[in-house]
């Protein structure tokens, strides 16, 4: 599906669940990963995951597209268009949305990263596996609030 297919689904969307015209630009972003869509307050642009139709189909999108048309609707009328607000949550259920997408399989097969780093307590010898290599000056242990040493692991442990 193009932008142009999609420009068009969105409106057609907007007319017949809302009553009201799209009059911004609706886009396909690759770059996506774990939301369905997003809406722009600044621009009133709507971006959605295109992985998302690859994976779910049309009738997910379509519930995407309801969740960003209540933003941008709620938004431009001045009402409660975020998340928790009664306004959104009220014209979500009336228009058939969905409140959270679909995870997309490459978000449930997140990699696993050993632990490559452990920090040491120099008083009490209490030890912090770290993934990531962190400033040791910058913590003290939660245990004594000692000083802390950084040593890197020779063979890396699996989280």
């Amino acid at each position: 599906m193009s932008n142009e297919e999609l420009q068009a689904w969105v409106e057609r969307i907007s007319e017949e669940s809302f009553g009201l015209p799209f009059r911004h630009r609706a886009t396909f972003n690759r770059r996506l990963s774990t939301t369905g869509g997003r809406y722009f307050m600044k621009s009133h642009h709507i971006e959605i995951n295109p992985h998302q139709l690859e994976a779910n189909g049309r009738e997910e999108v379509e519930k995407i597209i309801k969740h960003e048309l209540c933003h941008y609707h709620l938004h431009l009328m001045g009402r409660g268009y975020k998340h928790r607000d009664p306004d959104f949550k009220m014209l979500l259920q009336q228009v058939g949305g969905s409140r959270y997408c679909q995870s997309l399989p490459s978000a449930r097969e997140r990699k696993v990263q050993p632990y490559r780093y452990q920090l040491v307590c120099r008083q009490c010898g209490m030890v912090y596996l770290r993934k990531r290599k962190v400033d040791p000056r910058r913590y003290r242990c939660g245990k004594c609030a000692g000083n802390l040493r950084l040593n890197k692991l020779d063979s890396a442990t699996k989280s």
